[in-house]
């Protein structure tokens, strides 16, 4: 997942690591609990002697020490801060990043790495955007009937919080499913229009609605779902 995400985020523009490491964050956002620190600079290392990666001195510093070789200066004195490293993505970086995101298999529904494949989905091509969504609904709509024959079995012995807890699971797992119904239509909906045989658009094929091209979506964000009723408060158990 971490290969995948600094690969994704390389691919936009070349950056230091701090810099990487802000982007890392603010992208894997609620997941970041998978995604350590240490691991960074030790994953980017493995990257860089594969091939995938080049580290490169910022600009202004190497024409300053190519300046200073031609003109025969002194080296200037050390300021105590180190210059920070650049890395660009290489040709086989970008290949490499290409196979990952077309060989998307069911462990792309999982939280995490459906959150960065997600991510990238403008950089995807729609068969492969459609398989990942349809694998992540398939995921979510397993979890909300394993909930739904839980809060069956179970709902005469719990107290007030814990069916309000499985109530809340269930509803979460429902809008995803939602979201996701809707995101696939779109995606079912990019493809060439029906046209007549006098080359009209055929009626009701109409082009897709909008979507972001980068980010995240959290399903939790559509907890304001004008579907959803307002149960008011807690009940008794």
């Amino acid at each position: 997942m971490l290969e995948l995400a600094i690969l994704g985020l390389l691919h936009e523009s070349p950056m230091h690591g701090y810099e990487l490491r802000k982007r890392l964050l603010a992208l894997l956002g609620a997941i970041r609990a998978a995604f350590s620190y240490g691991s960074l600079y030790p994953t980017l290392k493995r990257m860089r002697l594969r091939g995938l990666i080049v580290e490169e001195a910022p600009a202004g510093v190497t024409s300053e020490k190519t300046a200073a070789t031609r003109t025969g200066a002194e080296k200037p004195l050390l300021s105590g801060r180190r210059a920070r490293k650049v890395y660009r993505l290489t040709p086989e970086g970008k290949e490499h990043f290409a196979q990952l995101m077309a060989d998307a298999g069911p462990e792309s529904a999982d939280e995490a790495l459906f959150g960065v494949h997600f991510a990238f989905f403008s950089r995807t091509d729609p068969a492969t955007r459609l398989r990942i969504l349809e694998a992540r609904r398939r995921r979510v709509e397993e979890r909300r009937e394993r909930i739904r024959e839980a809060l069956a079995r179970t709902a005469e012995r719990l107290d007030a919080y814990g069916l309000e807890l499985q109530r809340h699971g269930l509803e979460t797992a429902e809008r995803e499913v939602r979201w996701l119904n809707e995101l696939i239509a779109t995606e079912e909906g990019r493809g060439p229009r029906r046209r007549n045989d006098f080359g009209d658009p055929v009626a009701g094929t109409g082009g897709p609605s909008a979507l972001p091209e980068q980010g995240t979506p959290d399903p939790a964000a559509s907890a304001g779902d004008p579907n959803k009723q307002d149960k008011g408060g807690m009940r008794d158990g």
